[in-house]
């Protein structure tokens, strides 16, 4: 029987971040050669993986990379099973090696199949599985460039990628408080003007329909009745529908018996009031026109201009569980 040193199993256990008794019991299966003990692990990794093939990776690390230059970023989720593992600080460190290799890829194909220390991403995830005991998986992968790019990442939990046009002064605040913005309220694209139409219709219906819903039971209950909106979107809102609107606004304020002198100063306040139950849909879907979580009273698209000429080109998000 070869006999196995300590150092042999130290140097197998750095190298795979398998348990001192796996790798010497792989060392002695292997006679002491170091290559087939690594297969050894690898083996009994593909076992365990084929075992949890079926299993949820609904726990994990989310995690995001930005290059020396600011102008490529790439955010991934290593999933495992429980809480437990995801905040491991061996498995946050894995995870971190990973997105090191991911940034360097545009897809998770190429991701996967990418070297890790002799084998692929994908195989060494098998690896990890056995030597973790729980089905570990890349459950995410987004990839984002432009001329400055930022991020934000939420406790390893969420992560937020946001591109700007420029680098502008402060740049880095700026790209941070919008990848916040991305991890905290998330938007699913950048504007309403990016709605296709048949959506827009198709959620108008939906979303009066629930709330006509829910008014049969508060009216049932003798509760007050919630407002049912025309419209959800800016894209909706055309020049005739806002003249409507004023002039509406015109009637409530002469049917209040407010002076016309003093109407001027009354009317913003009342469309911007129109314009914000009508856009419901902008508010909740789309990053510029959401109120900013620093300063509800304006939106995400006016604090980016109040740092110059820039403007947002894109974002990305990932989430655990998502």
């Amino acid at each position: 029987m070869v006999k196995i040193t300590a150092q042999e199993v130290n140097k197998l256990r750095q190298a795979t971040g398998a348990g001192m008794m796996d790798c010497k019991k792989a060392l002695v299966e292997a006679e002491g050669d170091f290559d087939k003990a690594i297969d050894v692990l690898r083996k009994k990794g593909q076992k365990v993986a084929e075992k949890r093939a079926d299993r949820d990776s609904s726990e994990g690390a989310a995690i995001s990379k930005i290059n020396d230059a600011n102008t490529i970023g790439v955010a991934i989720v290593l999933g495992c099973e429980t809480d437990f593992v995801g905040k491991n600080e061996n498995f946050l460190a894995l995870a971190n090696k990973f997105a090191d290799i991911a940034i360097n890829f545009d897809n998770k194909e190429d991701f996967l199949a990418a070297d890790f220390g002799g084998m692929t991403v994908a195989e060494k995830l098998v690896e990890q599985t056995g030597v973790i005991g729980e089905k570990l998986d890349i459950t995410a992968f987004e990839k984002l460039e432009a001329p400055f790019v930022g991020t934000y990442v939420h406790i390893n939990k969420i992560a937020a990628l946001v591109g700007l046009s420029t680098k502008v002064d402060k740049a880095d605040t700026l790209v941070k408080d919008v990848a916040m913005q991305v991890a905290s309220m998330g938007a699913s694209t950048l504007s309403y003007k990016d709605f296709d139409p048949a959506f827009v219709a198709s959620e108008t219906e939906a979303r009066i329909a629930v709330i006509e819903k829910d008014n049969i039971e508060l009216g049932r209950l003798g509760k007050t009745l919630k407002n049912v909106p025309q419209y959800i979107s800016m894209a909706q809102l055309t020049p005739e529908i806002l003249a409507e609107g004023e002039e509406v606004a015109k009637a409530e304020l002469k049917a209040e018996g407010k002076p016309e002198q003093i109407w001027d100063k009354i009317l913003p306040g009342k469309m911007e009031r129109f314009i914000s139950d009508n856009t419901t849909l902008d508010q909740e879907k789309c990053l510029l026109d959401q109120n900013f979580i620093k300063d509800d009273k304006i939106n995400v698209a006016k604090y980016v201009t109040s740092f110059g000429d820039v403007s947002i080109t894109g974002f990305k998000r990932v989430s655990v569980g998502e």
